[in-house]
């Protein structure tokens, strides 16, 4: 198991197969396996959907704030010695809220909490904050499969 701290851990490419320019978490700053994972995203303005998404107003897309979550919350997930080297898909988003824009320059916190995980995925309520604000929050479902 590995233990909660505020340093980084492992990096998020070491669980995932998420890969540039998919891979939507830059950090690690909390994990245990299959109950909480706590990473970070830092969005430079140099990230290709800025240009357009808005022209004059880059704005971070909502379905980006959920994708990230949901790397995170597969992290959590993949850390689980039973789920190690599977494949995490969505199996739904309910309750997605918006809350606030996300900006370039931004360090988006992302953490998501399992309230269940079972033979073949999980559920699990997701948060994403930016300096403690709410920018986004959904409950997520990961179902892991076999590569």
């Amino acid at each position: 198991m590995i233990e909660p701290t505020s340093e980084p851990l492992l990096r998020p490419e070491d669980l995932l197969p998420h890969r540039p320019p998919f891979l939507l978490v830059d950090e690690l700053v909390e994990l245990v396996p299959g109950e909480r994972a706590v990473g970070r995203w830092t969005l430079t303005g140099n990230e290709f959907f800025f240009a357009g998404h808005f022209p004059g107003r880059p704005t971070l897309p909502g379905v980006l704030m959920i994708e990230a979550l949901a790397q995170v919350g597969a992290c959590g997930a993949l850390a689980t010695p039973a789920f190690r080297g599977k494949i995490p898909l969505f199996g739904g988003v309910d309750g997605a809220k918006f809350r606030r824009q996300v900006l370039p320059g931004d360090t988006l916190d992302l953490e998501v909490v399992f309230g269940r995980m079972g033979s073949r995925g999980g559920k699990g309520a997701g948060r994403a904050t930016v300096g403690g604000e709410l920018a986004c929050q959904a409950e997520l479902m990961v179902v892991l499969v076999d590569p």
